[in-house]
């Protein structure tokens, strides 16, 4: 079995009686390793939730959003995927570089079903990837602990392909968020490289 229980998840499901139920769900469903499955379902995604925690341990969730197949499944136990152009504070790539433990959420929301991913993550604007990503600004690459489908029970539908007008593409000038020429933020908003 995997190590994903703690003794405060065990005294939950003491109370709840679902510690026959958890046990189950560790044995047939996670895994260390990304199966043809998952490596399908993540690379058809254009959108995940990743969960850092910073230097005093809060937890923050960020949305990373780009074309799809941007997450990119390298082997059975690695992916990567490009960090773009945002608001300027970091917050996900700092709090990898200080404590590289993270959660990844994948969720489609036209065929309700979500997968969790959880691993160790590195960020570096040096990564031999960054050439596969037009504009990407660093490359964060997590090795896999866990990966499980998870219940898709309360996703909502929602229908549409569309991705963000954002999104860097080569050949198409990508466009600023509106919110950086507000005159507030002129003085500090850096020039675009």
């Amino acid at each position: 079995m995997s190590d994903i229980y703690h003794q405060k998840n065990r005294d939950m499901q003491d109370q709840f009686g679902t510690r026959p139920l958890a046990d189950r769900i560790n044995e047939i469903v996670i895994a260390d390793k990304l199966d043809d499955e998952a490596r399908e379902f993540i690379t058809a995604r254009n959108m995940f939730f990743i969960s850092t925690v910073d230097d005093q341990g809060r937890p923050t969730v960020s949305y990373k959003g780009g074309a799809q197949g941007f997450v990119k499944v390298l082997d059975s136990q690695h992916i990567a995927f490009p960090l773009y152009d945002g608001n300027g504070m970091f917050l996900s790539a700092g709090n990898i570089d200080n404590n590289n433990s993270v959660g990844l959420l994948f969720i489609d929301f036209e065929n309700p079903h979500r997968l969790r991913l959880h691993g160790t993550a590195v960020v570096s604007a040096n990564d031999e990837l960054m050439a596969q990503y037009y504009e990407a600004q660093m490359i964060v690459r997590i090795k896999v602990r866990n990966i499980f489908v998870n219940c898709p029970h309360y996703i909502h539908p929602v229908e549409g392909h569309t991705e963000s007008i954002y999104v860097p593409r080569e050949g198409i000038e990508t466009l600023e968020a509106e919110w950086k020429s507000w005159d507030i933020l002129a003085d500090v908003v850096p020039e675009k490289k």
